[in-house]
């Protein structure tokens, strides 16, 4: 949860720095790659852990 939480700033400080400094679009494009990957590992994780059921 730690490096979700992580991704996610990184993703949004690169897309500010790229949207704010002309020149550096190249940054906002990166976060934005960051940012769905990201959310496409999250989803990933979250339907592996559904699959597992618990012994009784």
């Amino acid at each position: 949860m730690a490096l979700f939480l992580f991704l996610v700033i990184v993703a949004i400080v690169l897309g500010l720095i790229g949207w704010v400094v002309h020149g550096l679009g190249y940054l906002l494009v990166i976060g934005v790659v960051v940012l769905v990957v990201d959310i496409v590992f999250g989803l990933v994780r979250l339907a592996r852990r559904g699959r597992r059921r618990r012994l009784r």
